[in-house]
């Protein structure tokens, strides 16, 4: 079975978090939110939710591996920061991030809600709450890359089953079953994706390759296609078939530029199919693919031409 987010070199736990004084607090809050979002705890030994709180807390920083830190000021031995952040009650939990609060909460927390609280901090700042799980899928979409589309799909479930909020790998999961030619297996886990994440970017880009993919299974032969367009150009149903064909085949490159010919000769054919099949090609394709970059820009100088 394989092992997600495994690290022989990470840090002892509770290396990330720190208890914290007014001498350090500028250096260990306010300066190191400038590189890692640090989450304050405003606690005192003798605050009953403070002790349920604060290790609940701890473990979900400990968790994240580094994305955020977390530093305890007790407010007992700390009246003067406690006083300057207007701290009223405890717990108090504020969240810094390039040397401001950006989110913060009073009262103790279940554990669900704490999980939460610190994914979106590590969000907000730009990071990934996945943790350990890049790792994995990196490697997932490396096997993909390699040809390995069934042990892509091994990794890409585990990540799954680890974390059912993974975007990423709902839609390595699609796009690995697309490339091992399962499309039943596709439209499963397509269905399976969780309504919050069915119009996420990755999931949006595998529907993309699973809707061209079935396409492809209807497509006609590409000669047939390429001498009936030739023998008609003005044929818009043979040039949209033949481009279909063309992208089955592997080219799609050449099917942009048949569909670019046809949105130039007849934008509204078939209520703007060249377009919108445009668009499902550019979802498809990695976002950094020249292909895409330009078509794109070809296509937007016919449409603000």
């Amino acid at each position: 079975m394989l092992e997600l987010g495994g690290n022989q070199n990470a840090a002892p736990k509770g290396e990330y978090v720190k208890e914290v004084t007014e001498a350090n607090f500028m250096a260990e809050v306010i300066e190191k939110s400038q590189e890692v979002p640090v989450i304050v705890d405003f606690w005192a030994p003798w605050c009953g939710p403070c002790r349920q709180l604060g290790p609940a807390l701890e473990a979900e920083v400990n968790a994240a591996k580094g994305a955020v830190v977390m530093a305890k000021v007790n407010v007992d031995e700390n009246q003067m920061i406690a006083g300057q952040l207007r701290i009223q009650s405890i717990p108090t939990v504020y969240a810094f991030w390039q040397g401001q609060p950006v989110d913060g909460f009073q009262g103790a927390l279940p554990g669900s809600e704490i999980k939460k609280f610190v994914a979106k901090v590590i969000e907000a700042a730009g990071g990934d709450a996945s943790g350990g799980l890049d790792e994995a899928l990196e490697a997932a979409e490396a096997m993909l890359a390699e040809g390995a589309a069934a042990d892509a799909a091994e990794t890409f479930a585990a990540i799954i089953g680890e974390d059912d909020q993974n975007a990423a790998a709902y839609g390595g999961l699609i796009r690995a079953h697309v490339a091992a030619g399962a499309l039943d297996q596709a439209e499963q886990a397509l269905a399976g994706v969780p309504a919050p994440l069915a119009t996420s970017a990755p999931v949006e880009a595998a529907r993309a390759q699973l809707d061209l993919a079935k396409q492809a299974e209807e497509a006609g032969p590409l000669d047939d296609l390429g001498a009936r367009l030739e023998a008609d150009p003005d044929d818009h149903q043979a040039r949209f078939d033949y481009a279909q064909a063309l992208y089955a085949a592997g080219d799609a490159e050449e099917a942009v530029d048949q569909l670019l010919e046809l949105f130039r000769r007849d934008r509204e054919w078939n209520e703007g199919a060249a377009k919108t099949q445009l668009f499902k090609i550019f979802d498809a394709l990695k976002p950094n693919d020249p292909v895409v970059a330009k078509g794109r820009r070809r296509l937007s100088s016919m449409i603000f031409a």
